[in-house]
């Protein structure tokens, strides 16, 4: 099987290895190096360095919606196309110029999940469990027919983060068990229940801010959900104050003013929700390093009593 690989981040990178075991890869194609860094110094995405190192040609367009670029492909005379986390949608000529068109490796549990950042809003929504799905692409956004699926559990405590390097090795496993199979035309592709689909728009900033109103299981969803990028925040005396990792508290009930802080020890700061409570264990301050909670406090950075997100 002669392939095609389109991916850019880290969670691309084993599900390349894989198929570089498995296929012979004709090319891969990621993004443009992006500066990055206080220099701002161009960086190369990860999957442009691991395809270096297995020595296959990457290209890395601007523009895919273009007639050389088709081209371009076409000449590669590929079966397939693997598709994760590539960053751009492709175009209907290009979603047909393999012999088979593209599959995409989708992280999530189709059709929940469509979009940009399904990871993190599954771990803001509070799901038990999450997964890979491997689909064939058609011209909308993660709507095409699906022919397995491989699910994982989210751990109570877990992060984005965390998870987003657990689904890069199972991507790998669906990769040399799942997608041969495909391909031979040994797994049917069974379309999606556009009823039930939910999204997963990208991630703006303005998203890691807590409402302390909340309940104490969706702020720390939240938090979860947000970490690493682009982070859970607060205000502490009018600074921003990122919430770097959190418990849920072992109370129930209104606990005190929302965003209040009730009791703090060596496992943390316990912050009243709306509706129950958090153990706040590490943050960081604007212009600060991290550190938790108790050395917060004995800094006299935080107190019990003191409120948070709010700027009076």
């Amino acid at each position: 099987m002669r392939t095609i690989f389109f991916g850019t981040p880290e969670i691309s990178v084993p599900a390349l290895e894989a198929l570089a075991a498995t296929t012979e890869v004709a090319a891969v194609v990621c993004q443009p190096d992006r500066p990055a860094g206080r220099g701002l110094t161009l960086k190369p995405p990860p999957v442009k360095l691991c395809a270096e190192r297995l020595g296959i040609p990457c290209a890395q367009p601007e523009k895919i919606r273009t007639r050389q670029f088709v081209q371009w492909v076409q000449a590669q005379q590929p079966t397939v196309a693997v598709v994760l986390a590539y960053g751009h949608i492709l175009g209907p000529r290009l979603l047909a110029a393999p012999q088979q068109g593209c599959m995409n490796l989708h992280a999530s549990l189709l059709p929940r999940y469509r979009g940009a950042a399904p990871i993190n809003w599954a771990v803001v929504g509070g799901e038990s469990k999450t997964g890979l799905s491997l689909m064939q692409m058609d011209e909308g956004c993660d709507t095409g027919p699906v022919f397995c699926q491989r699910a994982t559990p989210i751990g109570p405590n877990e992060t984005a983060g965390e998870l987003y390097e657990r689904l890069g090795v199972l991507a790998a496993d669906v990769i040399r068990d799942d997608l041969p199979r495909a391909v031979a035309g040994q797994l049917e592709a069974h379309p999606q229940d556009d009823e039930a689909a939910t999204v997963a728009p990208l991630l703006r900033k303005a998203d890691g801010l807590v409402d302390w109103t909340g309940a104490a299981g969706a702020i720390h969803d939240r938090v979860r959900g947000l970490t690493p990028w682009p982070g859970a925040h607060t205000t502490l005396d009018q600074k921003r104050l990122r919430l770097l990792e959190t418990r849920l508290g072992a109370r129930d009930g209104e606990l005190g003013p929302p965003g209040s802080i009730i009791s703090i020890d060596d496992q943390g700061a316990e912050v009243a929700c709306g509706e129950g409570s958090i153990v706040l264990r590490r943050a960081q301050l604007a212009g600060k390093k991290a550190l938790p909670a108790i050395e917060l406090h004995r800094g006299r950075a935080i107190a019990v009593g003191t409120r948070l997100g709010t700027e009076k």
